[in-house]
């Protein structure tokens, strides 16, 4: 591994973390579901945002699996004991730095993609013959964009937070693909 001890007046050596296709997909999917969410429901504005994350959202599962190791589920999606052991040293003030995503952002990827997906496949739904109008289809949309909506806020202070106690900042690695070396 790279020496990542640098003088004051040389840039820290970095590490790509993220490849092109996962950060396009992040910050398209965050444009996507703001205009979705802002825009008034049912109009043509929703849904062509609604298909924009739809589409983000397809591509982001297949790439889980034939993307580059650092974008499969299997290298960042943690299972149980991992996610607690994390959320336990992060409570206690004693989590590591991670390269990619940590144990709780894997998790909230997995959570995120969930409910986006929901909302894409329920907002389809209301624009057929069938389910148009279909009240339990509305509240379940409604209930899942602003479930959506507070995991986003969640994960929004997870990096400010991730990017204060590492001294990193992670939104700008997500549009870079870069971070400081370990």
């Amino acid at each position: 591994m790279m020496d990542a001890t640098v003088s004051p007046r040389e840039k820290p050596a970095t590490v790509p973390v993220w490849d092109p296709l996962v950060r396009l997909g992040h910050w398209t999917l965050v444009a996507g579901f703001a205009t979705a969410f802002i825009a008034e429901e049912g109009k043509s504005l929703h849904q062509v945002a609604g298909y924009v994350v739809a589409s983000v959202v397809a591509v982001r599962l297949v790439w889980g699996f034939i993307g580059p190791e650092s974008a499969r589920f299997i290298n960042f999606v943690p299972g149980p004991k991992r996610l607690m052991g994390h959320l336990r040293d992060l409570a206690g003030g004693r989590e590591r730095r991670h390269i990619g995503h940590n144990p709780a952002a894997g998790a909230m990827i997995v959570a995120l993609l969930g409910l986006m997906a929901l909302l894409s496949v329920t907002g389809w739904m209301l624009t057929s013959d069938r389910f148009y109008g279909a009240e339990w289809l509305e509240e379940l949309h409604g209930g899942a964009a602003n479930l959506a909506l507070g995991l986003v806020c969640l994960h929004v202070l997870g990096a400010v937070y991730e990017s204060v106690r590492h001294r990193e900042n992670l939104p700008w690695a997500m549009v870079t693909g870069r971070k400081r070396a370990s």
